[in-house]
């Protein structure tokens, strides 16, 4: 992810669950100054997840990541996400894709995650249609996010993470879910229903 406290505000409560489930979660971010850093370890380990600080995000960088701890499932923004440095990062790793699958094998499948403004974005919204109900890490999820008291979390951030989780639980029927597309990796979609 770009930022620091990405993790938990689009994807948290689907880590959240893999961690649960016995899953080796991992996030990666760039370095950014001590504070950010403390705040991103502690988000990471409330998700039950380890957390990896980038010196620099490159294909090369993250190619190297992939390949020592060979992932299942890499989750990034969507290249369309109006954030140039969300921009950056999933064009960044979809870079590092297709030698790092080559060569490896992993990762299996890949997800792109909601975005800034998407619900303005008339002419081209993301398209999300793999939803994952976190109803059950929903607490968890903000717990996490509420970590990172360095940004503007409690007026911002919280209250659209909740309206997203809200909105993508009410498309499957429940509280909360997160909401997900599935990234060609060397041209086949994953053949699974969920992440």
């Amino acid at each position: 992810m770009a930022h620091p406290d990405d993790a938990e505000l689009w994807a948290g409560g689907t880590l959240a669950l893999h961690s649960q489930a016995g899953a080796h979660t991992t996030i990666a971010v760039p370095q950014t100054n001590e504070t950010r850093n403390q705040e991103a370890a502690a988000g990471a380990h409330i998700l039950g997840a380890s957390l990896r600080l980038l010196d620099e995000l490159t294909a090369d960088t993250l190619h190297d990541l992939i390949t020592e701890l060979l992932p299942e499932i890499v989750i990034t923004h969507n290249p369309d996400d109006i954030h140039p440095e969300h921009q950056t990062t999933a064009r960044t790793l979809l870079a590092a894709l297709p030698h790092t699958v080559i060569t490896t094998g992993h990762p299996h499948r890949a997800y792109t995650c909601d975005g800034y403004n998407n619900l303005d974005r008339t002419s081209h919204p993301l398209t999300l249609p793999t939803i994952i109900d976190i109803t059950n890490t929903w607490k968890t999820k903000q717990t996490a996010l509420a970590a990172h008291t360095s940004q503007p979390i409690t007026n911002h951030f919280a209250p659209m993470a909740e309206t997203l989780a809200r909105l993508h639980g009410h498309r499957i029927g429940t509280p909360y879910a997160e909401a997900f597309a599935p990234t060609p990796i060397l041209g086949r979609l994953p053949a699974t229903t969920h992440l």
